[in-house]
Protein backbone atom coordinates (compact mmCIF):
# COMPACT_ATOMS: atom_id res chain seq x y z
CA UNK A 1 0.00 0.00 0.00
CA UNK A 2 0.81 3.29 -0.91
CA UNK A 3 2.07 6.03 1.88
CA UNK A 4 1.87 9.48 2.92
CA UNK A 5 4.55 11.68 1.51
CA UNK A 6 7.34 12.94 4.69
CA UNK A 7 6.04 16.08 4.53
CA UNK A 8 2.26 15.36 5.34
CA UNK A 9 3.65 12.58 7.77
CA UNK A 10 5.33 15.04 9.66
CA UNK A 11 2.67 17.75 9.65
CA UNK A 12 0.31 15.12 10.70
CA UNK A 13 1.82 14.10 13.54
CA UNK A 14 3.11 17.79 14.41
CA UNK A 15 -0.81 19.45 14.70
CA UNK A 16 -2.10 16.23 16.40
CA UNK A 17 0.69 16.63 18.95
CA UNK A 18 -0.40 20.78 18.98
CA UNK A 19 -3.91 20.21 18.78
CA UNK A 20 -4.06 17.76 21.94
CA UNK A 21 -1.24 20.05 23.69
CA UNK A 22 -3.56 23.43 23.07
CA UNK A 23 -6.51 21.63 24.14
CA UNK A 24 -5.00 20.33 27.47
CA UNK A 25 -3.97 23.64 28.04
CA UNK A 26 -7.22 25.25 27.40
CA UNK A 27 -8.58 22.90 29.90
CA UNK A 28 -6.18 23.00 32.84
CA UNK A 29 -5.94 27.15 32.22
CA UNK A 30 -9.58 27.26 32.48
CA UNK A 31 -9.31 25.56 36.07
CA UNK A 32 -7.25 27.72 37.39
CA UNK A 33 -9.45 30.20 39.77
CA UNK A 34 -8.07 33.59 39.41
CA UNK A 35 -5.69 35.55 37.78
CA UNK A 36 -2.17 33.98 38.37
CA UNK A 37 0.98 34.66 36.99
CA UNK A 38 0.70 30.68 35.79
CA UNK A 39 -2.62 31.09 34.38
CA UNK A 40 -1.53 33.96 32.42
CA UNK A 41 1.41 32.30 31.08
CA UNK A 42 -1.04 29.32 30.20
CA UNK A 43 -3.25 31.56 28.25
CA UNK A 44 -0.06 32.62 26.20
CA UNK A 45 1.38 29.07 25.35
CA UNK A 46 -2.19 28.11 24.68
CA UNK A 47 -2.63 31.38 21.88
CA UNK A 48 0.87 30.42 20.30
CA UNK A 49 0.31 26.89 20.12
CA UNK A 50 -3.21 27.94 18.28
CA UNK A 51 -1.60 30.45 16.03
CA UNK A 52 1.29 27.76 15.32
CA UNK A 53 -1.47 25.15 14.82
CA UNK A 54 -3.03 27.77 12.08
CA UNK A 55 0.26 28.53 10.36
CA UNK A 56 0.87 24.40 10.21
CA UNK A 57 -2.83 23.92 9.02
CA UNK A 58 -2.09 25.97 6.07
CA UNK A 59 1.34 24.33 5.18
CA UNK A 60 -0.83 21.24 5.47
CA UNK A 61 -3.65 22.20 3.08
CA UNK A 62 -1.81 23.68 0.80
CA UNK A 63 0.41 20.26 0.66
CA UNK A 64 -3.07 18.30 0.41
CA UNK A 65 -4.20 20.13 -2.46
CA UNK A 66 -0.56 19.80 -4.37
CA UNK A 67 -0.22 16.38 -3.50
CA UNK A 68 -2.70 13.52 -3.37
CA UNK A 69 -3.09 10.93 -0.90
CA UNK A 70 -2.50 7.13 -1.28
CA UNK A 71 -5.20 5.49 -2.40
CA UNK A 72 -7.25 3.45 0.36
CA UNK A 73 -7.27 -0.17 0.58
CA UNK A 74 -9.24 -2.03 -1.92
CA UNK A 75 -11.29 -4.00 0.68
CA UNK A 76 -12.37 -0.77 2.07
CA UNK A 77 -16.63 -0.39 1.63
CA UNK A 78 -17.14 2.51 -0.19
CA UNK A 79 -19.26 4.05 2.78
CA UNK A 80 -16.08 3.98 4.97
CA UNK A 81 -14.29 5.67 1.98
CA UNK A 82 -17.30 8.40 1.78
CA UNK A 83 -17.14 8.49 5.88
CA UNK A 84 -13.25 8.88 6.21
CA UNK A 85 -13.56 12.05 3.52
CA UNK A 86 -15.73 13.23 5.09
CA UNK A 87 -14.15 13.58 8.48
CA UNK A 88 -10.88 14.57 6.67
CA UNK A 89 -12.30 17.60 5.56
CA UNK A 90 -13.96 18.52 8.62
CA UNK A 91 -10.93 17.89 10.41
CA UNK A 92 -9.22 20.39 8.26
CA UNK A 93 -12.12 22.57 8.39
CA UNK A 94 -11.92 23.10 12.74
CA UNK A 95 -8.04 22.76 12.18
CA UNK A 96 -8.47 26.73 10.90
CA UNK A 97 -11.97 27.46 12.66
CA UNK A 98 -10.76 26.81 16.38
CA UNK A 99 -7.75 29.16 16.57
CA UNK A 100 -9.57 31.77 14.41
CA UNK A 101 -12.63 32.19 17.16
CA UNK A 102 -9.45 31.68 19.89
CA UNK A 103 -7.83 34.50 17.91
CA UNK A 104 -11.23 36.47 17.68
CA UNK A 105 -12.55 35.71 21.37
CA UNK A 106 -8.71 37.42 22.61
CA UNK A 107 -9.71 40.25 20.37
CA UNK A 108 -13.38 40.78 21.57
CA UNK A 109 -11.86 41.00 24.78
CA UNK A 110 -9.43 43.12 23.97
CA UNK A 111 -6.24 41.41 24.39
CA UNK A 112 -3.87 41.50 21.75
CA UNK A 113 -2.67 38.31 20.36
CA UNK A 114 1.23 38.39 20.46
CA UNK A 115 3.47 35.36 19.10
CA UNK A 116 6.06 34.49 21.46
CA UNK A 117 5.68 37.10 23.23
CA UNK A 118 7.27 39.44 20.27
CA UNK A 119 4.92 39.49 17.20
CA UNK A 120 1.50 41.04 17.41
CA UNK A 121 -1.18 39.95 15.03
CA UNK A 122 -3.20 42.30 13.51
CA UNK A 123 -6.24 43.80 16.21
CA UNK A 124 -9.05 43.29 13.54
CA UNK A 125 -11.88 43.82 15.84
CA UNK A 126 -12.03 45.80 19.14
CA UNK A 127 -13.38 44.90 22.52
CA UNK A 128 -16.63 43.92 22.17
CA UNK A 129 -18.61 42.37 25.15
CA UNK A 130 -21.30 40.58 23.45
CA UNK A 131 -19.21 39.40 20.52
CA UNK A 132 -16.61 38.37 23.65
CA UNK A 133 -19.90 35.68 24.96
CA UNK A 134 -20.39 34.53 21.52
CA UNK A 135 -16.84 33.66 20.70
CA UNK A 136 -16.50 32.45 24.15
CA UNK A 137 -18.90 29.58 23.34
CA UNK A 138 -18.24 29.46 19.65
CA UNK A 139 -14.12 28.42 20.79
CA UNK A 140 -15.43 26.28 23.33
CA UNK A 141 -17.76 24.10 21.39
CA UNK A 142 -15.54 23.81 18.54
CA UNK A 143 -12.84 22.62 20.46
CA UNK A 144 -15.26 19.53 22.42
CA UNK A 145 -16.07 18.84 18.55
CA UNK A 146 -12.50 19.00 17.65
CA UNK A 147 -11.74 16.69 20.49
CA UNK A 148 -14.92 14.17 19.45
CA UNK A 149 -13.56 14.19 15.85
CA UNK A 150 -10.22 13.72 16.54
CA UNK A 151 -11.36 10.64 19.13
CA UNK A 152 -13.20 9.05 16.25
CA UNK A 153 -10.30 9.57 13.65
CA UNK A 154 -7.57 7.75 16.20
CA UNK A 155 -10.48 4.82 16.81
CA UNK A 156 -10.81 4.31 13.04
CA UNK A 157 -7.54 4.11 12.64
CA UNK A 158 -6.99 1.43 15.20
CA UNK A 159 -10.25 -0.50 13.80
CA UNK A 160 -7.79 -0.41 10.65
CA UNK A 161 -4.52 -1.32 12.42
CA UNK A 162 -6.42 -4.29 15.05
CA UNK A 163 -9.28 -5.47 13.33
CA UNK A 164 -9.52 -5.12 9.14
CA UNK A 165 -5.25 -5.20 9.30
CA UNK A 166 -5.61 -3.20 5.96
CA UNK A 167 -2.34 -0.74 6.19
CA UNK A 168 -4.24 2.38 6.31
CA UNK A 169 -3.12 3.32 9.23
CA UNK A 170 0.61 2.59 8.54
CA UNK A 171 0.20 4.76 5.51
CA UNK A 172 0.71 7.79 8.02
CA UNK A 173 3.17 6.20 10.84
CA UNK A 174 6.85 7.41 10.13
CA UNK A 175 8.96 4.61 8.85
CA UNK A 176 10.87 4.37 12.26
CA UNK A 177 7.42 2.89 13.98
CA UNK A 178 7.26 0.80 10.94
CA UNK A 179 10.84 -0.38 10.90
CA UNK A 180 10.64 -1.88 14.57
CA UNK A 181 7.58 -3.00 13.86
CA UNK A 182 8.73 -5.33 10.94
CA UNK A 183 12.16 -6.27 12.13
CA UNK A 184 9.97 -7.89 15.67
CA UNK A 185 8.33 -9.61 13.14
Amino acid sequence: MQRYTTPAIVLHWLLAILIIGAFTMGLVMTDIPGLTPTKLKYYSWHKWAGVTVLGLAMLRLLWRLANHPPAYADAMPNWQRGAAHGLHWLLYLLMFAVPLSGYFYSLASGIPVVYFGVVELPVLIGPDPALKAVLKGTHYWLNMLLAALVGLHVLAAFKHLLVDRDGVMQRMLPRIFLSSRTSQE
